[in-house]
């Protein structure tokens, strides 16, 4: 495989135009996550109960001002790529999260309980929901991350994440907790928090940044998804398949060094399904779709089956072109140039 098929084959994953890519610009209020301004931007907005701050992860609210707090914290150190904090590559974070919200992944996919749904607890998120699990660890595992690596100063007090109702084993609820259960994951986003935290972070590159962003996205995804495998057969067959598509797609992204800010992540989430699949969707002819949300689904399909038919050769032929900086910017360039075109 030549880096052109390559990137023919993983065109689709990142469809931005070449509008997109220059786009510096906040879009208006349609552009943040649903809520985004009503979730907490303080830590001291959550509860304070014996001496520490009590966070309710599986609220969809307060798990959105946990991104909140850490666009807050760093925006200082992208200022220089976008106005009103959009050039912050966190912001990947809480929009994937927001759309999660809106399409109805958050909540009990087994309708066992009313757990995310407008008739009952709306802002609930469910441990059955396979894409609320998965996003715990990139949540709750990247803030604890930037808590230890002082993003956040000396804090008055020690942080609390509370437990779901089931599944407690599955999670872990501090700094000491997630420490001492997966270091590895504390350990790649503490790296990133702390370069970024650190008196060299003036002469630090974005590719850099972005590169360790992404190191410690795939470690989370790669530590949570056997974790989680039993919780999609509560979805239907063509929505479990799209889960770990998508997850399968996050490194084909990652090796890019593909930009999260708010202009990209938008214009890049406007091509995913805007609601759960079902029995009955086929690729690529589900009517409610449009053509392009069909030929992505259909993509990403097609990536996964041919990277687990090569028994990941397809990935590790994608890294390896991949390796160099300039090899990345070609990546990109011939990505905006074919869905420009």
């Amino acid at each position: 495989f030549g880096i052109r098929t390559l990137l023919m084959v993983t065109v689709t994953l990142s469809p931005v135009t070449a509008a997109a890519w220059r786009e510096n610009d906040v879009t208006g209020e349609d552009a943040y996550p649903p809520l985004w301004d009503l979730a907490p931007e303080n830590l001291l907005d959550f509860p304070v109960k014996d001496n520490k701050i009590v966070i309710n992860a599986w609220n969809y609210q307060e798990r959105l001002g946990v991104y909140k707090i850490l666009l807050n914290a760093s925006a200082k150190y992208f200022g220089a790529f976008g106005p009103q904090n959009s050039g912050n590559i966190l912001w990947g974070l809480p929009l994937q999260h927001g759309w999660q919200f809106h399409t109805g992944r958050l909540a009990d996919p087994s309708g066992v309980t009313s757990c995310g749904y407008e008739n009952g607890q709306h802002l609930c998120q469910s441990v059955r929901s396979w894409w609320s699990c998965m996003n715990y660890y990139l949540a709750v595992i990247p803030f604890l991350g930037a808590v230890e690596a002082g993003l956040f100063g000396q804090l008055p007090y020690e942080i609390e994440i509370l437990p779901p109702e089931d599944q407690k084993d599955d999670f872990c609820y501090s700094v000491k907790d997630c420490w001492s259960r997966m270091p590895k994951l504390m350990d790649d986003w503490k790296d990133f928090f702390e370069v970024k935290n650190s008196a060299t972070f003036s002469s630090f590159k974005l590719d850099d940044a972005l590169g360790l962003m992404w190191k410690a996205h795939t470690t989370s995804i790669a530590y949570s998804l056997p974790k989680f495998q039993d919780s999609l057969k509560y979805l239907s067959g063509p929505e479990a398949n799209f889960g770990k598509d998508w997850a399968n797609a996050v490194d084909f992204i990652a090796a890019t060094h593909f930009c999260t800010d708010l202009p990209t992540t938008n214009h890049f989430q406007a091509f995913l399904p805007q609601r759960m699949l079902v029995e009955g969707d086929v690729l690529p002819f589900i009517s409610d779709f449009s053509p392009q949300q069909n030929n992505i689904l259909l993509s990403l399909r097609v990536l996964h089956k041919a990277n687990k038919l090569t028994g990941g050769l397809l990935l590790k032929l994608w890294q390896k072109a991949m390796s160099t900086e300039a090899g990345r910017e070609r990546g990109r360039k011939l990505i905006e140039s074919l869905t420009s075109s």
